[in-house]
């Protein structure tokens, strides 16, 4: 988009609601307009959802919801002009847990009270609908990093040494940040009018750690999250695989979003045939010079799912192959 439309993905893109709409609906007309046959929508990657958008809906606060959560705790806010924003890191390093404040007491930060009031004011006038933070449309369905990802982005890398050493510690880190999101999340529901529907959990660092680790410190958290929340739809980046069983034990778990080189027949196995299922294909296939590496990837996720509830979703990227999108595209709805 910032190369086709000339759009500057700014400071104002974020924190200005009027810049964001009007950016937004540019971006999802020129979308409409050069790629039909990709359906594609403009949003935020597998986070909005295509049949809940509406044109009067603004995104206030529209950040990725762990960089919120950052910058409430000290992090300075990176914005790029063509790409994903993002915060410094490490906020929390050096941090011990009886100095984090208490989750409530964030509601009074400055930079909730400017999402509130800029909530109030497009209520107000009426004529646009308000997405709060945490949320990406109107279906009332909450968005939260997972605790494990959140907690590598604030503590650093050595968090995963530190789950091994010093596991009490980092759950104490872990157990704020859960609560948090909780009382973020409730606080942007009620201000926006927004009732919870459900929540998605993108746990990107999950499959960084193995099954007993995700149990020990990855199922709790997501559980006490889906309990607070709403039925979860639950995002692992990568090969998931040797995870099902795991996730499996999660609350409240209503639906799946995996990495293209996750075992269907294993997903199917464990959650059975009629589980709902998200599935990305390989961003390799996607850049790749001609068609046969995705087909064949396609096929067998087809296959292996023998009829199930699946989802094949893939997002754009400036290195992909637009003909083999469209290849795959075609293939999967025909």
């Amino acid at each position: 988009m910032a190369r086709h439309l000339d759009v500057v993905f700014d400071r104002a893109y974020y924190f200005d609601p009027k810049t964001r709409h009007d950016t937004d609906l540019r971006c999802n007309a020129y979308a409409a307009k050069e790629l039909p046959d990709l359906d594609i929508f403009y949003t935020e990657s597998n986070l909005g959802q295509f049949e809940h958008f509406t044109s009067d809906q603004v995104l206030v606060g529209g950040i990725q919801p762990n960089m919120i959560l950052g910058m409430l705790m000290g992090a300075d806010f990176v914005p790029h002009p063509a790409m994903d924003a993002d915060i410094s890191m490490t906020p929390l390093k050096g941090k011990t847990p009886d100095s984090l404040p208490s989750p409530e007491s964030l509601l009074d930060h400055d930079l909730i009270t400017l999402f509130d009031k800029q909530i109030a004011e497009i209520k107000s006038d009426g004529s646009l609908t308000p997405i709060p933070p945490f949320f990406w449309d109107a279906s009332g369905r909450a968005t939260l990093h997972g605790t494990l990802t959140t907690a590598q982005k604030f503590l650093g890398e050595s968090l995963f040494i530190d789950l091994m050493t010093e596991p009490e510690k980092v759950v104490a880190v872990m157990d704020w940040i859960t609560e948090a999101s909780i009382v973020l999340t409730r606080h942007f529901s009620k201000i926006a009018d927004l009732p919870m529907t459900a929540v998605h959990v993108g746990e990107c660092s999950g499959c960084m750690v193995s099954p007993d680790m995700f149990e020990q410190f990855v199922v709790p958290q997501a559980s006490r999250i889906s309990e607070s929340l709403g039925a979860l739809r639950f995002h692992s980046c990568g090969c998931s695989t040797h995870l099902l069983e795991s996730i499996n034990r999660i609350a409240n778990l209503a639906m799946l979003d995996l990495g293209g080189d996750t075992s269907m027949a294993k997903v199917r196995d464990i959650f059975g045939h009629d589980f709902p299922v998200d599935m990305a294909p390989m961003p390799a296939d996607l850049c790749a010079a001609s068609p046969e590496p995705i087909l064949n990837w396609a096929r067998q996720v087809i296959e292996q799912n023998a009829g199930g509830s699946l989802r094949i979703i893939y997002h754009l990227e400036p290195d992909y192959n637009l003909e083999i999108v469209r290849s795959l595209s075609q293939y999967i709805n025909s």
